[in-house]
């Protein structure tokens, strides 16, 4: 077995495993075991199973990162999270208990930003599924992405459902867990605020980097050193020789 714990990537919603390609190339680069797997994004209980069927085929300590919602499901895993010896948060929700992640953006204090990226009916109805229109996703979801493969982002888009931000959850993994923290400070679909209130309640390790939401397309390199930072804290995982960047 490796002496480098895995990664276990968890993409959020409007997204899929893809868009962690240039964070996945990095780190197995410098030798990690990666795994990018899809997520059904149906219900919070599905997307929490999905991650454990994958933790169970990891073999020995893993690092878990996840974006936007996925930070939500990796903060479902609660106190049970099997070999999970880090949580890695990219511009993610992670709240607390049974705090929906909805209610926090809805209750962010004066000054916390209002996201730019608007779904129809989506902080109303809740109803079936829901898509970015193309002007949200390549003008503010992707922001910092250049606009070609911003619109090939867009087109293989994984819609969420449209109740999946209001699902209530118990105790967070991260009470129990250490936790690392990106913010994107030019995030416009999550408040760059409302992350710095996740990172701050969690108490984790936080770096901020000028990205749109999607940090790990447009910033591969910050992102892929922090989930090394993350895995380089346990005492079982050497400084790697990291691979030219």
């Amino acid at each position: 077995m490796s002496a480098l714990p895995n990664v276990v990537l968890v993409h959020g919603g409007w997204a899929d495993g893809s868009s962690w390609s240039g964070v996945i190339e990095r780190l197995q680069a410098d030798g990690y075991h990666v795994t990018a797997p899809q997520f059904p994004m149906t219900t919070l209980a599905a997307d929490v199973a999905r991650l454990r069927q994958v933790l169970a085929r990891q073999d020995g300590p893993t690092i878990v990162a996840g974006h936007s919602y996925g930070g939500q499901i990796m903060t479902a895993l609660g106190t049970d999270a099997p070999n999970v010896v880090g949580l890695v948060y990219i511009a993610a929700f992670g709240a607390e208990d049974v705090i929906p992640a909805r209610w926090v953006l809805q209750t962010m204090p004066a000054g916390g930003g209002t996201p730019r990226v608007a779904v129809p009916g989506y902080w109303g109805a809740f109803q079936s599924f829901a898509w970015l229109p193309e002007d949200d996703f390549v003008n503010h979801f992707a922001a910092d992405v250049d606009p070609v493969k911003a619109r090939v982002m867009f087109a293989v888009q994984q819609a969420l459902s449209a109740t999946a931000l209001q699902e209530v959850m118990g105790v967070p993994a991260w009470k129990s867990v250490p936790s690392w923290y990106l913010v994107a400070a030019d995030d416009q679909a999550i408040p760059p605020d409302a992350e710095r209130l996740f990172a701050k309640r969690m108490g984790a390790t936080t770096v901020e980097v000028p990205s749109s939401h999607v940090a790990m397309v447009s910033h591969p390199d910050d992102v892929a050193t922090l989930i090394e930072t993350a895995a380089r804290s346990q005492a079982f995982a050497p400084e790697p020789a990291l691979a030219k960047r």
